[in-house]
């Protein structure tokens, strides 16, 4: 009983004196952090008319919006700064373009003994420092765009560097950090507390803001008194309908890592090249599509808690108990793409899975080859559900744009995205996406589908591409400052 006393008083004190130790760590960061600010204030100069910082806290290999904005400012003429984490590349257009440098930040992770909360205040202060001293390096601009979430302590520090280089900070509103906090945090943590508090005060200090709904203008207004301009996501260019051809390069290229993009059936490889979904001839040199192929379904993900994958894993169970009791419905690949904390978790429950109609694959995918795989899916699943209920799923945008229907699952302002039974359904749980899944692949090769007819209206929707939309909106507010 003594030693358990013992061992639980030197738990105590250890923790104690870590959590004691990353406090002041953190006040020590802080204080830094102001005599930082102070002592380069006077080396602050006005930025260059033409120069513009686009930034991002986060990985700009998976932030396409901020990627965009860049491309869109280049072609008008800007020079154009890219600062965030290089965890993944962004798209070639993007690396070489010459209008558009790139500046790479470190991710700081923390320390892995603190407790928790004084993990995030060191990081934060750890955050503030860096991110002031890149601002302090980069090419002198008279425009920052500001990507947020995640804007803590992104939002502050980009301000006071502002305000000292006398330059326009540009908010681009993607959904709400507090928000996506209060996933993991009970609604009452004096975290997610600050964390709204900072936003929505801070976030008032900007110059101009963008936001991604029109519910999002409306709630920035009346809640926070703040004035934004809705800019839609758009698809981008690459975004489009992939020929068979190339659909078959890609599916041959997929097949050396991942065996469901592999032909199951035996074949001369001599004079046929053969995928699971295409075969290409060598002496005709034609590539057509299997008869029999099976259906390709994708996701993409960030792999976070606002998406909850038990929902397709349950339809796809459900779908494949229908399409092994001797239904007439065909075998499916469901690719699900993307990286991020949870990923390892679903892994895991993938592969207990008992399916025979149904192979499961989550490849990470080059930028190049992302757009090509969505135009040559037969149906694209959504599971994003906001948690602020205000912003849209851009993957949803970029199927859109390669005129691929979607099954996604409801929240509040979907329908300014997805028309149910227009440009794809709408779902609110597992049952409903299997039927769905049942219902749109009966006959899926057939033009007279359901399928078949979303993609049609699709086509004939004539949708605003990025570059299109970017100029209406944004443009004019740079050139008008």
């Amino acid at each position: 009983m003594a030693v358990t006393r013992a061992l639980a008083v030197a738990v105590i004190t250890s923790t104690a004196g870590v959590c004691l130790a990353c406090v002041s760590g953190s006040l020590c960061v802080f204080a830094v952090t102001l005599c930082t600010f102070l002592l380069l204030a006077p080396l602050c100069q006005p930025g260059r008319p033409n120069q513009v910082c686009v930034l991002v806290l986060g990985d700009v290999g998976r932030s396409p919006r901020m990627t965009y904005h860049a491309l869109s400012l280049a072609r008008n003429g800007f020079d154009v700064t890219l600062a965030g984490f290089r965890e993944t590349d962004p798209h070639k257009d993007v690396l070489n373009n010459k209008k558009i440098k790139i500046h790479k930040m470190s991710d700081f992770k923390g320390l892995a003994a603190c407790p928790r909360i004084c993990r995030y205040v060191l990081k934060v202060m750890v955050q503030a420092i860096q991110l002031f001293w890149v601002l302090m390096k980069i090419d002198p601009p008279s425009f920052i765009l500001l990507q947020n979430p995640p804007g803590l302590p992104s939002i502050a520090v980009t301000w006071v560097f502002c305000y000292l280089r006398r330059c326009k900070l540009i908010i681009d509103w993607h959904n709400y950090g507090y928000t996506i906090m209060s996933l993991t945090h009970r609604p009452r943590h004096p975290i997610l507390l600050i964390a709204k508090w900072y936003e929505k005060i801070f976030g008032r200090l900007s110059d101009y803001n963008f936001c991604v709904t029109n519910a999002m203008k409306d709630d920035l207004m009346l809640n926070w008194k703040i004035k934004a301009i809705t800019l839609y996501d758009k698809p981008a260019s690459i975004f489009k309908e992939t020929p068979v051809e190339l659909q078959h390069q890609l599916f041959m290229k997929l097949a050396k890592d991942y065996s469901p993009f592999r032909s199951q059936v035996e074949y001369d490889k001599s004079e046929i090249e053969r995928s699971a979904f295409t075969e290409f001839n060598r002496k005709s040199n034609i590539v057509k599509y299997n008869a029999g192929r099976p259906a390709l379904l994708i996701s993409s993900t960030s792999w976070t808690e606002d998406e909850d994958f038990n929902v397709l894993l349950r339809a796809l169970q459900d779908y494949d108990a229908l399409a092994s009791n001797g239904s007439t419905l065909p075998s499916v690949v469901c690719v699900i793409t993307g990286k991020g904390p949870l990923k390892e978790y679903y892994c895991k429950l993938i592969k207990e899975l008992q399916l025979q109609n149904t192979q499961i694959c989550t490849p990470w995918l080059e930028a190049e080859d992302y757009p090509v795989l969505l135009g040559s899916a037969d149906l694209g699943v959504c599971l994003h559900k906001s948690s602020s209920g205000l912003d849209l799923p851009m993957k949803v945008v970029d199927m859109f744009g390669c005129c691929l229907p979607v099954c996604a699952v409801n929240f509040k302002c979907l329908h300014e995205l997805v028309k149910h039974k227009e440009n794809g359904l709408i779902f609110e749980d597992s049952k409903e996406l299997a039927e769905q899944l049942k219902i749109l692949f009966t006959n899926f090769t057939s033009d007279l589908g359901e399928l078949k007819q979303f993609r049609q209206n699709l086509r004939e929707s004539k949708q605003m591409r990025w570059d299109e939309t970017w100029d209406q909106t944004v443009l004019p507010l740079f050139k008008g400052n």
